[in-house]
Parts: C-alpha cells; sequence; structure tokens
C-alpha cells in the first residue's frame, strides 16, 4: 500500500484556519501595517493639506483615523475569532450563493486598486528615470505585476516576509524624507500648511481619511484569521491601521506643501535620494499590492469554486494589463461600489459577532 502525501492549504482558502497555524502579536503588526502603507493614501494627504491648516489636518487624521480604525478593528476581531476569511464569513452571512456578491465586489476594487499601484510605480519612475518612454513604462508595469503577483500567489508566509523588509525601510526612510523636508523648507510646517486654500471642512477632512482605505480594510478578516486570538487581531488591526494610514497622509501632506507633489516619492526626488525615492516607492506599494491580490484570489476562488492559486494569477494579469487604464479612470467611480461593500460587511459583522 503506497504512502499518500497529503497537501496543506498554508493559507486556508476553504477552511477555518487551525491553532497551529496562527501567528503572534509582531508578526500579525508587521503584515497589518504593511497593508496600509500605499501611495493613494498619500494622495489624500495632499487634498488635507490643500483645503486646511494644519490644526484641520491633524484633527481630520485622527478623527477620522479612529472611525477607520475601530471599522477594521471589529473586522480584525471577527476574523481572529472564527478564523475564516472574508469569503467564510459572507457564506455563513447570505449563504453559498449570496458570498459571490460581496467576494465579487472585494476582488474587483482589489484588481482594480492593484492596477492604479502597479501604474503608480511605473510612471513616475519611467518619468524620471527614463524620460517619460512609454516602452519603459510598460516595461516596468509588466515587472512590478510579475513580483508583486509572485508574492501573493506564494501566500501568507510570503506576505510576511515583504511585510518584514518593506515596513521598517519605508517607515524609517520616509519619515527621514519628511523631517528633512520640513527642516530645509521655508519656515515651520505649521506656517507652510497655513497656506492651504481653506476649501475643506474637517468633517469633509476626516470623510477622506475614512473613504481612502475602507474597500481595502474591509478584507481585513482575510489577515486577521491567522491572529493567535481575537484581541490580537483586534489590536494588531486598530494600530496598525492608526499608525499606517497617518504615516502616509503625513507623507503626502509634506510633499503638498514642500514640494507640491502627493507622495513621499516627489519629496525624496526634490532631496536628490533619487535610488532611495524608487525603492520606498517600490516597497510602499509592493506590501500593499500582494495583501490586495491575494483577497482577489479569495474572493475569485469562492466565486468559481477553484484554488486560490490559479485565482492569483488570472487576477494579477488582469490588474496588470489593465494597469495604465485603471490608473487614470478606476478612482472616479469607486465610491458607489465601496458604499454598497459597507453595507454588505455591516451584516457580515452582525451574523458572525
Amino acid at each position: 500500500m503506497k504512502n499518500e502525501k497529503t497537501v496543506v492549504d498554508i493559507d486556508y482558502a476553504e477552511a477555518i484556519v487551525p491553532k497551529s497555524a496562527r501567528r503572534g502579536i509582531v508578526t500579525m503588526f508587521m503584515i497589518m501595517l504593511g497593508f496600509t502603507f500605499f501611495s493613494a493614501s498619500m494622495w489624500v494627504g495632499q487634498q488635507l493639506a490643500d483645503g486646511l491648516d494644519f490644526q484641520g489636518f491633524v484633527v481630520s487624521m485622527i478623527v477620522g483615523g479612529v472611525i477607520l480604525s475601530l471599522y477594521t478593528g471589529l473586522l480584525g476581531y471577527v476574523g481572529a475569532e472564527t478564523g475564516m476569511s472574508l469569503d467564510l464569513l459572507a457564506r455563513k452571512a447570505f449563504g453559498v450563493k449570496g458570498s459571490y456578491l460581496p467576494s465579487a465586489m472585494i476582488s474587483f476594487t482589489q484588481i482594480g486598486w492593484f492596477g492604479v499601484g502597479i501604474a503608480m510605480f511605473a510612471i513616475p519612475v519611467a518619468n524620471e528615470l527614463l524620460g517619460g518612454s512609454k516602452t519603459a513604462e510598460w516595461a516596468l508595469v509588466i515587472v512590478a505585476g510579475i513580483c508583486m503577483t509572485a508574492s501573493a500567489y506564494f501566500g501568507i508566509k510570503s506576505l510576511t516576509i515583504v511585510s518584514y523588509i518593506a515596513v521598517p525601510m519605508v517607515a524609517v526612510l520616509g519619515t527621514v524624507a519628511m523631517v528633512l523636508a520640513v527642516m530645509r523648507g521655508d519656515g515651520t510646517i505649521v506656517d507652510q500648511f497655513a497656506k492651504s486654500s481653506g476649501t475643506l471642512t474637517v468633517i469633509g477632512g476626516a470623510g477622506l481619511v475614512v473613504g481612502s482605505f475602507v474597500s481595502g480594510g474591509t478584507a481585513t478578516p482575510n489577515f486577521s484569521r491567522f491572529a493567535k486570538s481575537g484581541k490580537v487581531g483586534a489590536i494588531t488591526t486598530v494600530i496598525a491601521f492608526f499608525i499606517g494610514n497617518s504615516l502616509m497622509f503625513f507623507f503626502g501632506g509634506v510633499s503638498s506643501v514642500y514640494v507640491g507633489g502627493n507622495d513621499i516619492f516627489e519629496v525624496m526626488i526634490n532631496l536628490g535620494l533619487f535610488y532611495l525615492a524608487i525603492l520606498v516607492l517600490g516597497l510602499n506599494i509592493w506590501t500593499t499590492n500582494d495583501n490586495a491580490l491575494y483577497s482577489a484570489g479569495l474572493g475569485l476562488a469562492n466565486i468559481f469554486g477553484q484554488k486560490k492559486k490559479p485565482m492569483v494569477l488570472v487576477s494579477g494579469i488582469i490588474g496588470t494589463v489593465l494597469a495604465v487604464w485603471l490608473y487614470w479612470n478606476f478612482c472616479g467611480w469607486l465610491g458607489m461600489v465601496v458604499a454598497a461593500v459597507c453595507y454588505l460587511i455591516g451584516h457580515v459583522i452582525t451574523k458572525n459577532k
């Protein structure tokens, strides 16, 4: 009689994560913090800086950050306590076929953000390094798409490795660049923010903060289910979302008031830190993009009854091919999808609390 080896799915796409596969607070914090490091959040920082003074900027960031952190913290707790992915939680709340709608919405938004993220790396690097060549731009899109798809394909272990490498580098190098920009700038940071147009209210700013990552944050259970307990899942999610998003908003705000941009990449270029700027931009996007594609793969696997890995590949190909188009067109009508996702996820939370 032949010995048959049982292949274990380390990502538990179709099952509850067992206690033996759970991870500690440090690893979970790094994964969740890496998830929040996304250049698109810096765009919001620019909008806040353009429309608010420094006090309004900080208050909006805190109010919106607390709301977003509590929302994702609830999802983090539910995911860790049940050990279920968002798609399994949706099955429990809506039934198998009913879960297809939230899975489709999350997959759609995450593939979209994946494509936007790739273009957010390829377009500025091609412009700065290669004279804006479209051939170079597409070459960078393809290379970035392959690398980021590969880390999502290999699952939670790969996501953990990327986060452990990228999170400290982005946080330290980005913060140093931000401090240098402030030190070399004209006047204090309060003086610079005082030049804003004042067209934004604090409540409006808080709304921008919440909306900046609510679609991605909805996928929190896909990662928090690996936490050792509901408490660990909730705490790491709340702290990571508040710190990570706040850092991105500050990067975008400082970029706006000191160099007229919307990304710490532009600040670092202005400071003459060219190669470090490319490194920070790439790692910053990578930590979110592999998480986004991982969630998209889980969602499509639920809908089509397939394994996660091939669905990650399909998602990665779609996001890569459409990257430049998504960059220019995706965000304009995302709000409607986000509103629907939040409504459905509210039902998921109440059914699984």
